[in-house]
């Protein structure tokens, strides 16, 4: 039996702003808040996200809005025609988020209520300890987390996919099926599809065991977070990082203080940070270098100033491209480098060797851009990067980061990993820049 006043203490008169897409979860959710609407006198408003991806999306918009116009409810959506290139699943979660942040101020609500159940739940730990992370991190997400100016509210953690489903049936809820959703291209769907049945068919209250892990993790990290916010004030000094004083606390403390601080900046978005990214700031906590950078998702950087460290937070901002001037290497948000090298016999990927006198320095390294194309080397013509990723196979969400290597004139010379351009020159040619990418 779902009763998701269990998971959530209303209020009279409460604004609650629901996350929409018709689908079955969410659409669950909305038919379970609008029973309570009379009880607690709640003003609702329904938020739809037409991505436009699919033909679908304009019945499942219109079903929507005509369901909030028969129960008397306010519809509000968002409708998104344009993509930065075929990336699609991390810019449509920064502007639902966006668009979520608009309506609390719109109309003054203190709770988005989104419908992440506990399948998303397992899905989210098993990602986390594949990609790793720390104590927060494996926890997966919480039931309540506290965005900017509004606390996102998921009521229905501790209830499976097909509890929802059959609710949907024993309630009459019409609701309807992205297909995306089973595709294996994604990552997170390969876990909803070959792990979880596994998992459940072992122990069909699999998803108690997530969620009793979960909050364990989370009771342990909000005790080591006392210990952490402690070092963090003894290292912050005017808003700074003191590398001296960083150095001087434990190491785990050191993991535990960047973790926390990356909280601040990426906030429910921390699935983002990977082990990778730790150990790439470490690096530069140890750097001899006076000035160096990390580059990290959303938008967030770090800098290095001699005996202190800086965090850019950019994350509000529209673009979370990145554009840098290489001299003689660079950390990379996909926790990667790219470094001047004297000599190498290499003939991969991972390497490419430049003639200066053939393009225009400085060299720049960049995420990529709309219609990104790149002359191939040992191939008549040029190619769409875009499709260079599709052919490759990368996942879409390590597309934004992966790193593109250009001249002064934007000519692109490298696609790190995958693809030289036709400026690459052999060990036999005229060459005077060699660079790789570890």
């Amino acid at each position: 039996m779902i009763n998701i006043e269990d998971n959530f203490k209303f209020h009279n008169n409460d604004v609650i702003i629901i996350g929409c897409s018709a689908g079955p979860d969410s659409m669950a959710l909305v038919d379970m808040v609008y029973k309570l609407k009379d009880k607690y006198n709640l003003k609702l408003i329904i938020a739809h996200v037409n991505y436009n991806v699919r033909k679908e999306s304009v019945e499942e918009e219109e079903y929507v809005r005509n369901y909030c116009k028969e129960n008397n409810l306010i519809f509000e959506f968002l409708n998104i025609n344009e993509y930065g290139d075929d990336n699609f699943e991390n810019e449509a979660r920064r502007l639902r988020y966006k668009f979520f942040g608009r309506l609390s101020k719109k109309y003054n609500a203190k709770y988005v209520m989104t419908a992440h159940h506990a399948d998303d739940l397992m899905e989210t730990i098993l990602m986390k300890l594949v990609r790793g992370s720390n104590l927060n991190g494996y926890a997966g997400f919480k039931s309540e987390v506290q965005r900017r100016g509004y606390k996102v509210i998921r009521p229905l953690i501790s209830y499976t996919k097909d509890e929802l489903i059959q609710y949907n049936k024993d309630n009459n809820v019409k609701y309807y099926i992205d297909k995306t959703n089973s595709d294996p291209f994604y990552t997170r769907n390969r876990y909803r599809k070959y792990i979880l049945p596994f998992l459940k068919n072992e122990n069909k209250d699999v998803h108690k065991k997530f969620l009793k892990y979960s909050k364990t993790l989370l009771e342990v990290n909000d005790y080591i977070g006392v210990e952490t916010d402690k070092a963090i004030k003894r290292c912050i000094i005017d808003n700074k990082i003191n590398i001296d004083k960083f150095k001087l606390e434990d190491k785990f403390i050191q993991k535990e203080m960047l973790y926390k601080l990356l909280s601040e900046s990426f906030q429910d978005d921390l699935i983002l940070v990977t082990d990778r990214h730790i150990d790439l700031l470490l690096e530069l906590f140890n750097s001899k270098k006076a000035n160096n950078r990390v580059l990290l998702p959303n938008n967030i950087t770090f800098i290095k100033k001699y005996n202190y460290i800086e965090i850019i937070d950019n994350s509000d901002e529209e673009s979370v491209d990145y554009n840098y001037e290489l001299i003689d290497n660079l950390l990379l948000p996909n926790g990667k480098k790219i470094e001047k090298i004297t000599d190498s016999k290499d003939n991969s990927n991972n390497i490419i060797r430049l003639n200066s006198k053939e393009i225009k320095l400085p060299i720049i390294v960049r995420n990529r851009r709309n219609g990104d194309k790149m002359s191939i080397k040992n191939l008549n013509g040029s190619k769409k990067i875009k499709d260079i990723f599709i052919d490759a196979k990368i996942d879409i969400n390590d597309r934004d980061e992966w790193p593109i290597v250009c001249d002064y004139d934007g000519n692109i010379l490298w696609l790190p990993g995958l693809k030289k351009s036709s400026f690459d020159k052999s060990i036999n040619d005229s060459y005077d820049i060699i660079l790789k990418y570890i």
